[in-house]
């Protein structure tokens, strides 16, 4: 804990279980209730949203942009024109790629809301020289199998509240009152980090900086390798921001999709000459061995939170989800995800394999 909020530049890190369930107690630290809207990012990980509902909120997703793929501070400010009541903001910096944090810290500041960072994928990255996980009022960073320093689980809540920070560390200890018998006066939960993620943790944590350059080292690669494809990489603010390049990502130009549909566990696409589609090129990834993954689909598609509100820069975004306007798409998220694809960005694979998986996805624009 103590080596997190120094290297982070919080005052208090709290050890947890999950990054799952430093999110759920950062909406009892926020005061969530039974039926409270909660403004949420829409193209993100359902652990980021699924603890709103354990509190008994009602998530509100928020649409993404395309500068960084984060939450649209004017999708952020229309939502606040339709529901002026809410006071949290669930706020994701997707890919390790920070999101617009000055303007939507300025639109929360307007409307007296509180921000919940979902650091977990970003831990390392900065905005304005600041690191992310220090923005909100509660953040989350994670140590997951797949995050750039693992436990193999584990995650963290960081604030600068001594008083949120000791909620935090009681709830999770099942809520044990200081008495000399098990004393209980509220619920609590079993999620405090074992000793042995702890120290896993701490072994990793002098290797960040390292793992950092060498995830950028593959994004450039990547970038290098596709210059003369019709596909950009996963874009960040070159001015303010310094991802942590957790993820290398790639979206193919409209005009270069080739016919593809998706349903909910299935796709199809119809191959043609000079033109490709995430479908084509993750399956031919698949046939090298080589892992890479669709986009996050956006919670506002996936069937559980079908039914949820979902603001888009033009106001509501149900009835406008095929619409655009020059040229781009009023459900960023949707389009985002039809469109885009993760790359394999495993720090320990080699050039060399780099280099094929280069070789394999300009194959299948040919």
């Amino acid at each position: 804990e103590g080596l997190i909020s120094e290297k982070v530049g919080c005052k208090y890190a709290v050890a947890l279980s999950a990054g799952t369930a430093a999110l759920h107690l950062a909406m009892k630290l926020a005061g969530i209730k039974q039926g409270d809207y909660v403004f949420c990012s829409d193209m993100t990980f359902a652990a980021t949203v699924n603890p709103v509902t354990y509190e008994g909120g009602i998530p509100v997703f928020i649409d993404t942009e395309y500068d960084t793929w984060n939450m649209d501070p004017i999708a952020l400010e229309k939502a606040f024109e339709i529901y002026p009541e809410v006071k949290v903001v669930v706020l994701v910096h997707l890919y390790g790629t920070p999101g617009k944090i000055e303007e939507i810290k300025k639109i929360c500041d307007k409307h007296g809301a509180i921000i919940i960072e979902d650091a977990a994928e970003s831990l390392g990255a900065t905005y304005k020289g600041k690191e992310t996980g220090t923005f909100g009022n509660y953040n989350v960073i994670s140590f997951n199998g797949n995050k750039i320093i693992t436990g193999s689980s584990g995650g963290m809540l960081l604030t600068d509240s001594e008083e949120a920070a000791n909620k935090v560390r009681k709830w999770s200890t099942q809520a044990r009152e200081n008495a000399p018998w098990y004393q209980h006066e509220e619920t609590g939960y079993n999620y405090r980090m074992s000793n042995v993620i702890a120290g896993v943790v701490r072994g990793q944590i002098p290797y960040l900086e390292e793992h950092i350059q060498q995830k950028k080292a593959i994004y450039e690669r990547y970038k290098e390798g596709f210059k003369d494809l019709p596909v950009t990489m996963n874009p960040y603010d070159e001015e303010n921001s310094e991802p942590n390049f957790w993820l290398s990502c790639m979206i193919i130009n409209p005009e270069a999709m080739c016919q593809q549909v998706r349903g909910e566990q299935d796709s199809l696409y119809i191959s043609e000459k000079g033109k490709s589609c995430p479908t084509e090129i993750l399956e031919t990834l698949a046939s090298y061995n080589a892992e890479g993954r669709p986009i996050w689909k956006p919670m506002h598609m996936q069937p559980i939170y079908r039914m949820n509100p979902f603001i888009t820069k033009d106001g509501n975004g149900r009835a406008r989800t095929n619409a655009y306007i020059e040229g781009q798409s009023l459900d960023v998220g949707m389009d985002i995800f039809n469109r885009g694809l993760c790359l394999p960005s495993d720090n320990k694979m080699t050039k060399e394999e780099q280099d094929i998986i280069i070789e394999v996805i300009k194959e299948c624009f040919k």
